[in-house]
Order: C-alpha cells, then sequence, then structure tokens
C-alpha cells in the first residue's frame, strides 16, 4: 500500500476530509485564513484549527506567515495544486453521475476539417443523433493543425484529425481509424491503368496541391528521396484539386475512404504504396480532463464504427 512519511494512503483517507483541503485552497487563493474562513463560512478559529491538523498530519508547514497574512509553501504550493485537480474531478464525477441519472443529454463541440467531416463525421454525427436526442452537437469546421490548436486552448470537447509529426503534449490522441491515399488521375491518364503507383511514379505529372496533411507527407517523402513535387496549383479543398484534375492539370491525391464526388465516374483512382501513403484518423482529447459522458458516448460510436471499417 502507498505511504506518505509512514501515513498509508487508507489512514490517510480516513484522517483527512474534503472540507479541510477546500478551506487550505481558499486560504492559498485568499492569502489569509480570516478571509478564507468567511468564503467558506466558518469561524476563523475554528479553520485555523484545521489548518493547524492539516500541518501536523503532514509533518510539515504548509503556510508561510507574514505581515500581509499567509503564502504557501514549496509543499503547500503542491498539497494546493493536487487539491485543485482533485476537486475538478470530483466535479466531473458529480456532473457524469447526474448525466446517467437523467439519461445521456448535455453538449458536445467537435473541431474538424472539412475533409473528415465529408468523409464520414456527417454520417457518424447524424447517427449519434438518433441515438442520443438529448446531446447537442456543436461542429466547427477548420483546417486540420486549427482542429488541434481550438482542442489544446480548451475551446472545443473534442477534435478528430489526420494524424501528423506535431501534436501539442497538452492533448490525448485515440488513433482510431485507418486510412491511406490514393492518386486521382483523369480516366484517360498513362498511369490510370496502374493496379499501385509509387511515389517516384507520382512525382512524374504535375501535381495539384489542396490544404491538407496529407500533402504535407507526400511533400516530405519526395524530400527524403531528393525529390520535389511538380506543383502545378495549389487550392484550398479536395474537391477543387479533382475538378482542376478533371480539367487535365495534373493529378492529385485523396483518402480512400472519401465519399464520392459527383464527377467520379470520369476520374481514376490508384492506390499508393510505401508507408508516407498510411494514414491515421484520430480523435483527441484534452488532457486531464475527463469526457463527460455525452462525448464519451461520441468517441465510443467512432471508435466501434473505426474498428468495423478495418
Amino acid at each position: 500500500m502507498d505511504t506518505i512519511d509512514g501515513l498509508s494512503a487508507h489512514a490517510l483517507v480516513r484522517r483527512i476530509d474534503l472540507f479541510t483541503l477546500k478551506l487550505f485552497l481558499s486560504t492559498v487563493e485568499e492569502g489569509q485564513i480570516g478571509r478564507a474562513a468567511v468564503r467558506e463560512h466558518i469561524v476563523a478559529s475554528a479553520a485555523t484549527k484545521r489548518i493547524q491538523d492539516l500541518e501536523e498530519l503532514a509533518g510539515l508547514k504548509l503556510l508561510e506567515r507574514n505581515p500581509k497574512g499567509v503564502v504557501p509553501s514549496a509543499a503547500g504550493e503542491v498539497l494546493a495544486s493536487h487539491i485543485r485537480m482533485m476537486l475538478t474531478n470530483l466535479d466531473d464525477m458529480r456532473r457524469e453521475i447526474g448525466e446517467i441519472k437523467q439519461g445521456v443529454r448535455g453538449r458536445v463541440s467537435i473541431s474538424a476539417p472539412r475533409l473528415l467531416i465529408t468523409g464520414f463525421l456527417g454520417h457518424e454525427m447524424g447517427e449519434f443523433t438518433k441515438r442520443f436526442p438529448l446531446v447537442k452537437l456543436e461542429l466547427q469546421e477548420d483546417t486540420n493543425a486549427n482542429a488541434i490548436r481550438a482542442l489544446a486552448s480548451g475551446d472545443v470537447d473534442l477534435a478528430l484529425f489526420l494524424a501528423n509529426n506535431v501534436q501539442p503534449d497538452t492533448i490525448d490522441v485515440i488513433r482510431y481509424r485507418a486510412d491511406r491515399l490514393v492518386a486521382v488521375l483523369p480516366r484517360h491518364h498513362r498511369l490510370a491503368g496502374y493496379e499501385a503507383l509509387t511515389l517516384e511514379l507520382l512525382l512524374e505529372p504535375d501535381f495539384i496541391a489542396h490544404s491538407t496533411t496529407a500533402i504535407t507527407g507526400i511533400e516530405r517523402a519526395a524530400l527524403g528521396v531528393g525529390r520535389e513535387l511538380h506543383v502545378a496549383y495549389r487550392v484550398r479543398t479536395v474537391e477543387s484539386a479533382c475538378s482542376l484534375v478533371l480539367a487535365g492539370l495534373g493529378v492529385t491525391v485523396r483518402p480512400e475512404s472519401m465519399r464520392s464526388l459527383g464527377d467520379e465516374a470520369r476520374l481514376a483512382k490508384v492506390p499508393l504504396t510505401g508507408d508516407w501513403a498510411q494514414l491515421s484518423h484520430c480523435i483527441g482529447t484534452l488532457r486531464g480532463r475527463a469526457p463527460t459522458a455525452a462525448a464519451q458516448a461520441l468517441i465510443d460510436q467512432l471508435t466501434k464504427s473505426g474498428a468495423a471499417a478495418r
């Protein structure tokens, strides 16, 4: 059993009550025991006694006294930090239990790039709202990088994105759906009859780039073999890139899982070989923040669908 200076975790739980921990945190935040006592609706003398008992149990000073009041010692800073996390977890637990009692309800905000919205997220959201009508989904369409930033800054509950090599250490990532890139060419193109294309073959014709993480991966792979993409045009969306392909202005790539477009019959799609062409769709959550019951229900649906698609 874990111990702290000889005090077992079991004994620690028995001897420290939540109110005293909350009182200590209020004292740190207020800078005075008296003000903390008022905030927590307790007389100052009782508050002082509780803090003294807590220090005695810890075996060291948690507060440093000065003429203006008190400031936390190094140990007090550590304790205050853990109390904040504990109270946040308790609030999450209270909220989730309430959601279970009332049925899954609430709001889930999501940020995702257009590629994933049109590929499968829109369909998944429709299925989810049928199962959980009390949950309101809010969708923010953005670039892959901005979806990750929105999550890291706490602006959304979930982010969906294509995995890349730069992800903040403030988010937890669930890799749940494998995908791969395919080359998109006019039906009459000389490479359209290949069963698969290597990177070297893809680099031969003019290329139409679009603003996705996938393009960054191709450019990186090309540099790895001492080559460059012959980029003839750069556009924002896969749909725009495919329209230029139809006009005979070059070739492009897109995820294999992407839903068909209107002019699909006039396009050829050829698989690409190499690890660089493998994609991973991810769900991101903010590290240290437990998903709500509603958010977890959506995560469960997405991962289940991802497993079925493998």
